[in-house]
């Protein structure tokens, strides 16, 4: 069976209906299979965004990608600099 891709908008409305149906009274294995989705994946949705609004989210895929690049940048500056350090060492 394929893997279906979730954007970040329809997981938080999958987890807001979700949490209808548990109000309910229905067991939450019922409602994962009411919306196509394993118990795991669930509790995987609920624990990353569980609470939290679209526009939270938005801002929280920007700031990971921000601190991966930075994480890049930071990497390289690193080799860059060690490179610079071993030159100037035979250089003596």
């Amino acid at each position: 069976m394929p893997r279906k891709e979730y954007t970040p908008e329809q997981i938080i409305n999958e987890l807001r209906e979700a949490e209808v149906l548990i109000a309910q009274g229905s067991a939450i294995s019922i409602d994962c299979k009411k919306i196509g989705v394993s118990d795991y994946t669930h509790y995987r949705w609920r624990k990353e965004y569980g609470g939290m609004r679209v526009d939270q989210v938005h801002r929280l895929k920007e700031l990971e990608q921000e601190n991966s690049r930075l994480k890049r940048l930071v990497a390289d500056l690193s080799l860059d600099n060690s490179i610079l350090k071993e030159a100037a060492q035979g250089n003596s």
